[in-house]
Protein backbone atom coordinates (compact mmCIF):
# COMPACT_ATOMS: atom_id res chain seq x y z
CA UNK A 1 0.00 0.00 0.00
CA UNK A 2 1.63 3.44 -1.23
CA UNK A 3 1.66 5.28 2.15
CA UNK A 4 -0.32 9.28 1.84
CA UNK A 5 1.11 11.01 4.25
CA UNK A 6 4.76 11.04 5.04
CA UNK A 7 6.35 9.00 7.82
CA UNK A 8 6.77 10.09 11.33
CA UNK A 9 10.55 10.19 11.98
CA UNK A 10 10.62 8.57 15.64
CA UNK A 11 7.69 6.05 14.89
CA UNK A 12 7.23 5.63 11.44
CA UNK A 13 10.84 4.63 10.55
CA UNK A 14 12.41 1.44 11.12
CA UNK A 15 15.52 1.36 13.48
CA UNK A 16 17.30 -0.51 11.20
CA UNK A 17 16.85 -4.53 10.12
CA UNK A 18 20.10 -5.19 10.98
CA UNK A 19 20.04 -3.09 14.58
CA UNK A 20 22.13 -2.89 16.37
CA UNK A 21 25.28 -3.54 14.15
CA UNK A 22 24.06 -0.96 11.97
CA UNK A 23 21.08 1.33 12.38
CA UNK A 24 18.99 3.91 10.89
CA UNK A 25 19.92 7.15 12.48
CA UNK A 26 17.79 10.43 11.77
CA UNK A 27 19.63 13.65 11.83
CA UNK A 28 18.25 16.62 13.29
CA UNK A 29 21.13 19.05 13.44
CA UNK A 30 24.66 19.03 11.40
CA UNK A 31 27.90 21.01 12.46
CA UNK A 32 27.05 23.93 10.55
CA UNK A 33 23.47 24.49 12.18
CA UNK A 34 23.95 27.74 14.89
CA UNK A 35 20.56 26.35 16.27
CA UNK A 36 19.12 22.92 17.74
CA UNK A 37 16.49 21.70 15.77
CA UNK A 38 14.62 18.58 17.71
CA UNK A 39 12.22 16.42 16.79
CA UNK A 40 8.71 17.40 17.72
CA UNK A 41 7.53 14.51 19.40
CA UNK A 42 3.49 14.72 18.35
CA UNK A 43 3.76 15.97 14.49
CA UNK A 44 7.05 14.23 13.48
CA UNK A 45 8.37 17.94 11.99
CA UNK A 46 11.85 19.58 13.31
CA UNK A 47 11.06 22.02 15.58
CA UNK A 48 13.73 24.49 17.22
CA UNK A 49 14.65 23.85 20.21
CA UNK A 50 17.20 26.90 21.18
CA UNK A 51 19.88 28.33 19.52
CA UNK A 52 23.56 27.14 20.46
CA UNK A 53 25.42 28.52 22.95
CA UNK A 54 27.78 31.18 22.25
CA UNK A 55 30.35 29.12 19.55
CA UNK A 56 29.26 25.87 20.69
CA UNK A 57 28.59 23.82 18.15
CA UNK A 58 27.70 19.54 17.27
CA UNK A 59 31.10 18.44 15.69
CA UNK A 60 29.45 15.15 13.92
CA UNK A 61 25.89 14.35 12.87
CA UNK A 62 22.97 14.41 15.60
CA UNK A 63 19.91 12.70 16.01
CA UNK A 64 18.07 9.47 17.55
CA UNK A 65 17.77 6.32 16.56
CA UNK A 66 13.86 5.42 15.61
CA UNK A 67 11.65 3.23 17.53
CA UNK A 68 13.91 3.31 20.66
CA UNK A 69 13.03 4.76 23.97
CA UNK A 70 15.26 5.69 26.75
CA UNK A 71 13.21 4.62 29.98
CA UNK A 72 13.43 1.75 32.59
CA UNK A 73 15.25 -0.88 30.77
CA UNK A 74 18.08 1.62 29.71
CA UNK A 75 18.25 3.11 33.15
CA UNK A 76 18.61 -0.19 34.48
CA UNK A 77 21.29 -0.68 32.65
CA UNK A 78 22.93 2.63 32.89
CA UNK A 79 22.60 2.00 37.15
CA UNK A 80 24.25 -2.01 36.57
CA UNK A 81 27.33 -0.92 34.68
CA UNK A 82 27.34 3.04 36.69
CA UNK A 83 26.97 1.65 40.47
CA UNK A 84 25.38 5.45 40.50
CA UNK A 85 21.84 6.10 41.21
CA UNK A 86 19.98 6.79 38.35
CA UNK A 87 16.17 6.95 38.84
CA UNK A 88 15.01 6.74 35.12
CA UNK A 89 15.73 7.72 31.57
CA UNK A 90 15.33 10.86 29.46
CA UNK A 91 12.38 9.88 28.00
CA UNK A 92 13.30 10.69 24.27
CA UNK A 93 14.61 8.71 21.75
CA UNK A 94 18.29 7.57 21.66
CA UNK A 95 20.46 9.95 20.78
CA UNK A 96 23.42 8.83 18.36
CA UNK A 97 26.41 11.07 16.90
CA UNK A 98 27.40 10.05 13.46
CA UNK A 99 30.93 10.82 12.48
CA UNK A 100 30.95 11.34 8.48
CA UNK A 101 34.66 12.73 6.20
CA UNK A 102 31.81 14.21 4.10
CA UNK A 103 29.95 17.20 4.41
CA UNK A 104 25.98 16.87 4.87
CA UNK A 105 24.74 20.70 5.08
CA UNK A 106 21.38 19.59 6.50
CA UNK A 107 19.02 18.05 8.83
CA UNK A 108 16.09 16.12 8.22
CA UNK A 109 17.65 13.08 6.70
CA UNK A 110 17.85 9.96 7.70
CA UNK A 111 21.39 7.53 6.99
CA UNK A 112 22.50 4.59 7.26
CA UNK A 113 24.96 4.23 10.70
CA UNK A 114 27.46 1.33 12.73
CA UNK A 115 27.43 2.38 16.26
CA UNK A 116 31.04 1.92 17.56
CA UNK A 117 30.69 3.07 21.40
CA UNK A 118 28.60 5.72 23.26
CA UNK A 119 29.11 8.28 26.44
CA UNK A 120 27.13 7.52 29.35
CA UNK A 121 25.95 10.86 29.95
CA UNK A 122 23.41 12.15 33.09
CA UNK A 123 21.11 14.78 32.30
CA UNK A 124 19.85 15.81 35.81
CA UNK A 125 20.07 12.41 36.99
CA UNK A 126 18.32 11.01 34.45
CA UNK A 127 19.85 8.43 31.83
CA UNK A 128 20.93 10.22 28.73
CA UNK A 129 23.38 8.02 26.80
CA UNK A 130 24.80 9.18 23.11
CA UNK A 131 25.58 6.68 20.58
CA UNK A 132 28.89 7.31 18.63
CA UNK A 133 28.55 5.68 15.24
CA UNK A 134 30.18 6.56 11.66
CA UNK A 135 28.61 6.54 8.59
CA UNK A 136 27.92 3.11 6.79
CA UNK A 137 30.29 3.54 3.50
CA UNK A 138 32.35 6.54 4.98
CA UNK A 139 36.20 5.36 3.32
CA UNK A 140 37.72 7.37 6.53
CA UNK A 141 35.64 6.89 9.90
CA UNK A 142 34.21 3.15 9.09
CA UNK A 143 37.89 2.03 9.60
CA UNK A 144 37.04 2.68 13.60
CA UNK A 145 35.55 -0.71 14.21
CA UNK A 146 35.18 0.24 18.10
CA UNK A 147 35.39 3.52 19.82
CA UNK A 148 39.12 2.82 20.74
CA UNK A 149 40.04 3.35 17.42
CA UNK A 150 39.15 6.84 17.87
CA UNK A 151 41.59 9.55 18.09
CA UNK A 152 41.15 10.91 21.37
CA UNK A 153 40.90 14.70 19.49
CA UNK A 154 37.48 14.15 18.51
CA UNK A 155 35.76 11.57 21.74
CA UNK A 156 37.22 14.87 23.99
CA UNK A 157 35.26 17.52 21.32
CA UNK A 158 31.84 15.42 21.81
CA UNK A 159 32.48 15.28 25.10
CA UNK A 160 33.00 19.50 25.86
CA UNK A 161 29.81 19.63 23.28
CA UNK A 162 27.84 17.49 25.61
CA UNK A 163 28.79 18.86 29.00
CA UNK A 164 28.49 22.27 27.50
CA UNK A 165 25.60 22.87 25.20
CA UNK A 166 22.59 23.63 27.78
CA UNK A 167 25.03 26.36 29.87
CA UNK A 168 25.76 29.45 29.64
CA UNK A 169 28.86 30.72 31.70
CA UNK A 170 28.32 30.73 35.62
CA UNK A 171 25.22 28.09 35.02
CA UNK A 172 25.30 24.92 36.85
CA UNK A 173 26.31 22.35 34.95
CA UNK A 174 23.22 20.05 34.64
CA UNK A 175 25.22 16.84 32.47
CA UNK A 176 27.51 14.72 33.30
CA UNK A 177 29.46 11.85 31.92
CA UNK A 178 29.79 8.88 34.01
CA UNK A 179 31.48 7.14 31.36
CA UNK A 180 32.82 5.93 27.66
CA UNK A 181 31.62 2.85 26.20
CA UNK A 182 32.87 0.57 23.49
CA UNK A 183 30.63 -0.85 20.39
CA UNK A 184 29.43 -3.97 22.26
CA UNK A 185 28.16 -2.23 25.19
CA UNK A 186 26.42 0.64 22.56
CA UNK A 187 24.66 -2.50 21.09
CA UNK A 188 23.41 -3.40 24.53
CA UNK A 189 22.02 -0.13 25.00
CA UNK A 190 20.44 -0.07 21.86
CA UNK A 191 18.87 -2.89 22.50
CA UNK A 192 17.45 -1.85 25.49
CA UNK A 193 15.95 1.48 24.17
CA UNK A 194 14.21 -1.13 21.46
CA UNK A 195 12.86 -2.54 24.64
CA UNK A 196 11.51 0.58 26.24
CA UNK A 197 10.34 1.36 22.53
CA UNK A 198 8.04 -0.96 22.26
CA UNK A 199 6.72 -1.04 26.66
CA UNK A 200 6.21 2.61 25.87
CA UNK A 201 4.30 1.54 22.33
CA UNK A 202 2.06 -0.69 24.45
CA UNK A 203 1.35 1.65 26.85
CA UNK A 204 0.33 4.58 24.71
Amino acid sequence: MNLKHKAHPWHGISGGKNSPTVVTAFIEIVPSDTVKYEIDKASGYLKVDRPQKFSNVIPALYGFIPQTYCSDKVAEYARLKSGREIIQGDKDPLDICVLSERTITHGNIILEAIPIGGFRLLDRGEADDKIIAVMKGDELHEQWHDISDCPNSYIDRLKHYFLTYKNLPGEEITCDIISTYGKKEAHEVINHSIEDYKNYSLNC
